[in-house]
């Protein structure tokens, strides 16, 4: 005869499996198992759409003054990228356009074309804190870099996965190191850190003001700190953005630039 293990003896060792139990099938279903590339894919989806045009201002602020641009920008995937200046006056249409590894500007106030060569892509973008390469999307931050989750961290109370981001061998990039912050559920990119080759810490860039666009919800505000220009900062807040709108490749050409006006 078969002797089975009384009713006490399974209530004890079921109470010591279930939690065990628990943890590994919430182990094997976790996002947190994704590694640090697919995370960084994810929220690349989220900001960028298939598709997508946005409204924005730029504020850039220094110890004895205060400078204001409004843009519009248009984009299709990491490689199409449009910026229209729309304000102040004496700036007004110029047009930044990435397409593919190339980079341009418009300048209708001389009524000059100019290519973006890859040694500008670490200079200030209209004096600016940011670079050439962060404001047209020089760089793709998924192909270009390996990426390694280091940590978890709080932002702003927010949970975050903390991502280290290493340049390739055969990337041509501006920074030495990134280091990237995503919300763990909302995969929002909340802070990011921005080093040089000998791995200084350059730049803070700081993500917040969370606001529905469409069918999702992002942070509206992004504000970048230098990290040795004490009262220097730039504050991009985006006040529209739509995605997934019809836009194809054909939108990002010179003639486009000539020719592009608000609203469009």
């Amino acid at each position: 005869m078969v002797k089975y293990p009384n009713s006490l003896f399974m209530k004890r060792l079921s109470k010591m499996l279930l939690p065990l139990f628990l943890l590994m099938l919430s182990f094997i279903n976790s996002p947190a198992q994704e590694n640090g590339k697919e995370i960084l894919k994810r929220s690349q989806a989220l900001v960028n759409g298939k598709s997508n045009k946005s409204k924005m201002t730029m504020t850039i602020i220094r110890p004895t003054w205060t400078r204001e641009v409004s843009m519009q920008s248009w984009s299709v995937g990491d490689e199409y990228y449009l910026i229209l200046v729309t304000a102040p006056a004496r700036d007004k249409g110029s047009v930044f356009m990435k397409r593919e590894k190339e980079m341009w500007n418009w300048m209708p106030s001389i009524g000059r074309m100019i290519k973006i060569p890859p040694s500008m892509m670490a200079q200030s973008w209209m004096g600016s804190d940011f670079t050439n390469d962060d404001l047209m999307k020089g760089s793709s931050v998924v192909d270009d870099y390996d990426q390694k989750i280091v940590g978890e961290e709080q932002i702003s109370g927010v949970s975050c996965w903390k991502i280290e981001m290493i340049p390739v061998p055969s990337s041509a990039v501006v920074w030495g190191k990134v280091v990237i912050w995503i919300a763990r559920e909302k995969y929002w990119q909340m802070k990011a850190e921005y080093y040089d080759e000998d791995l200084l810490k350059i730049n803070s860039m700081f993500c917040d003001k969370i606001t529905r666009f469409n069918d999702r919800e992002l942070p509206a505000r992004l504000t970048i700190i230098p990290e040795d220009k004490q009262g220097n900062k730039t504050v991009i807040e985006f006040t529209n953005q739509e995605f997934d709108i019809p836009l194809t490749v054909g939108f990002f050409t010179q003639q486009k630039m000539k020719s592009i006006r608000t609203g469009e």
